[in-house]
């Protein structure tokens, strides 16, 4: 935890912090991995991050880009300097009356959308964690969603952007001399750009891979489909920075071509006797017009069951081997929908159900299914055992081989132990996210880790799928971008990192990592903290509506401090706990507005507010229990001390003296 401090030579009105507890705050993101940096700098403009990148070239120092800190693959942490993009970079301007919109990187989807909504359009990317994901994180893992697969995903919306490289160039791609000032500014970058653009379309087996695996969802590596869709160096780079998650370029700005909203739509969650059933069922529902079809395993389903305001589909019956499907239509006309969705209810009435799957188009329902759905991830792996740390992936397999895909993973999560394992995702594009909660600790659960990541590798590229579909290379996947493409596409990617970040500072170990057990370095262990906080997976969902996050401390960061503070008790890092400690009572005590609005938006429960106020009883009890064994030794001048003090009282108007006493309770109780 006390890694070396830099001494950075920044403008005194630069925001850098590098005490120990601003360090561990920003280190933890939603993903299995701990990286604690040794600065943070709170970036307020395009020019500061930019100065970022100078400072990490001069001393040799990574640099990671973090907005909203959701990542799941470990993407958002990084042990040199971390740049907040988030807190100062959250302008949205609507264009064209919603067809067009303008974003900083640290704006949510959801309160863009917000925005948009009153034109009735939003943007094409719609991931589950859109009122924590920012756009900025978005653009950096190319993410996709429910409905939008890869028709309306960033890469394919978005429309210009304005990016900072290592260099400090930066370039407004929407200008009309963009490729002028490329040229100018970076003509070796540019060169190599062309030069790798010759080697990949002159090469036929290179193009087919290339073909392949973005026929599909993907997000494994770099996007070097840009490679074949784009001839312009600056158009080739802007779509090769999507995706590249911060290992590239900086994204200060982006400008995106909007979806329109469908006026109609209608839902329902479909129970099928198991999970084969329901995977063998999806090219049907395709071919009947569904937007959206949502996979929920057995495991899922009794998760769902213990959480309230759930589907009334999924609930009154005892889980064994069922599965479920979230389907919607959507349609702008009234009979178009109900045409669809009479569709859609023929063929679930020949299909093996649990019950009859009836059709909604109230938008309560809809609203409840959906928070059940969005939601999943972080109920499932709140739902692990205390200590143990929850790890997501998603995979994707073309539509056809979804079903034997999903029985051959079940057979390798018995056959390694992981029987707590669950399956759910966007089954219409063949995307399926599958969590793996473990100790992941020691040479037997590491190992065993190991051999479970070499059967799904070899089960998913003889499927010829992709080891990522929307959650990022990161550090999960990285050594194995080389096995997904061979020998030729990875010196390709290797080469396109030089030549942008020929420094190497840029999020190194992320998409690329020539370490073959880099995915199992620097895993997070959890220690067992509080009951009421120890089912917590750190995604942030609660972060855009706490009243301190601008202050201190979110609720997310509230939690991961406490766990570091126990984590250096354990380990006997006195004065790591005592510094954690003694900073932690202002900006984690003191400062936590305890109104309890994080538990309106955990999806596991999580009243931060509660806690602290629990926090702030054994403290005020601690306080008078010294107060009182000090009273004990001297207590010969006690009774001298209140008579004087009560006499004194009597003096004083009524109304002030119950003011006092007033005040006095509320700080330490009746």
């Amino acid at each position: 935890m006390n890694s070396p401090l830099l001494e950075l030579t920044l403008p005194e009105d630069v925001d850098v912090r590098t005490s120990l507890i601003e360090r561990t705050k920003y280190a933890s993101d939603a993903s299995h991995y701990l990286n604690v940096p040794q600065a943070v700098i709170v970036a307020k403009n395009a020019g500061e991050v930019a100065q970022a990148f100078a400072e990490g070239a001069a001393r040799g120092v990574p640099v990671t880009l973090r907005s909203g800190g959701t990542s799941l693959a470990g993407q958002s942490s990084g042990e040199g300097i971390l740049v907040d993009v988030r807190r100062h970079f959250k302008s949205v301007e609507v264009l064209d009356r919603g067809q067009r919109v303008r974003v900083q990187p640290g704006s949510t989807i959801r309160s863009i959308n917000a925005r948009l909504n009153l034109y009735g359009h939003k943007l094409g990317p719609d991931p589950a964690s859109s009122s924590a994901a920012t756009i900025g994180g978005v653009i950096a893992n190319n993410s996709s969603g429910m409905a939008c697969g890869t028709e309306f995903n960033t890469y394919r919306t978005l429309e210009s952007m304005t990016f900072i490289l290592p260099s400090g160039t930066m370039i407004n791609t929407a200008d009309a001399d963009a490729d002028d000032q490329l040229a100018r500014q970076e003509p070796e970058l540019v060169e190599s750009l062309i030069r790798l653009q010759r080697r990949v379309r002159d090469n036929a087996e290179s193009v087919a891979t290339i073909r392949r695996h973005f026929a599909l969802k993907n997000t494994m590596g770099y996007g070097l489909n840009s490679f074949l869709d784009f001839d312009s160096p600056v158009k080739l780079l802007e779509h090769l920075i999507i995706g590249s998650e911060g290992t590239l370029a900086f994204v200060a700005e982006a400008v995106f071509r909007t979806v329109p909203i469908s006026k109609f739509a209608t839902t329902t969650v479909a129970v099928f006797d198991d999970l084969d059933s329901a995977t063998r069922a999806l090219p049907d529902l395709l071919d009947t017009g569904a937007a959206t079809l949502e996979l929920m395993d057995s495991s899922s389903i009794k998760v769902g069951q213990a959480l309230k305001g759930v589907p009334e589909a999924i609930t009154g019956f005892d889980v064994d081997k069922q599965a479920a499907l979230l389907i919607e239509y959507h349609a702008n006309e009234a009979e178009e929908l109900h045409s669809r969705e009479q569709a859609g209810a023929k063929l679930l009435s020949e299909l093996p159900l649990r019950s009859p799957a009836a059709f909604s188009q109230d938008a309560v329902d809809r609203a409840v299914a959906w928070a059940f759905r969005n939601g999943l991830y972080a109920s499932v792996a709140g739902a692990r055992k205390s200590g143990t740390t929850a790890l997501l992936e998603d995979v994707v397999v073309p539509v056809g081989d979804l079903a034997p895909t999903c029985e051959s993973l079940q057979e390798l999560f018995v056959r390694h132990g992981y029987d707590d394992a669950v399956i759910f995702g966007h089954a219409k594009d063949g995307n399926i996210h599958f969590l793996l909660t473990d100790r992941f600790e020691g040479d037997e659960a590491l190992g065993r880790y190991n051999d479970f990541n070499e059967g799904l590798v070899s089960l998913i590229l003889s499927a010829e799928g992709n080891l990522k579909a929307e959650h990022g290379t990161g550090r999960a996947m990285a050594p194995y971008v080389r096995r997904q493409y061979g020998d030729e596409l990875y010196e390709v990617h290797l080469e396109l990192k030089r030549a942008c970040d020929p420094r190497g500072i840029m999020n190194p170990g992320v998409i690329i990592d020539e370490d073959p057990e880099a995915h199992i370095k620097n895993i997070k262990l959890n220690p067992q903290v509080e009951e009421r906080i120890d089912n917590c997976v750190e995604c942030g969902y609660c972060e855009p509506v706490c009243p301190s996050r601008n202050l201190t401390m979110t609720p997310r960061q509230r939690i991961a401090v406490r766990r570091a503070w126990v984590k250096a008790v354990e380990e006997g890092r006195t004065a790591d706990a005592e510094e954690l400690a003694h900073d932690y009572e202002y900006q984690g005590i003191d400062t936590c507005a305890v109104d309890s609005m994080c538990v309106t938006a955990c999806p596991v429960g999580i009243d931060t507010g509660k806690y602290v106020k629990e926090l702030r009883a054994k403290r005020n009890n601690k306080v008078l229990s010294t107060g009182w064994a000090a009273a004990a030794q001297a207590w010969p001048a006690v009774p001298a001390v209140a008579s004087v003090a009560l006499t004194g009282v009597s003096f004083l108007p009524t109304g002030l003296v119950q003011k006092i006493t007033d005040v006095g309770r509320a700080l330490v109780g009746d």
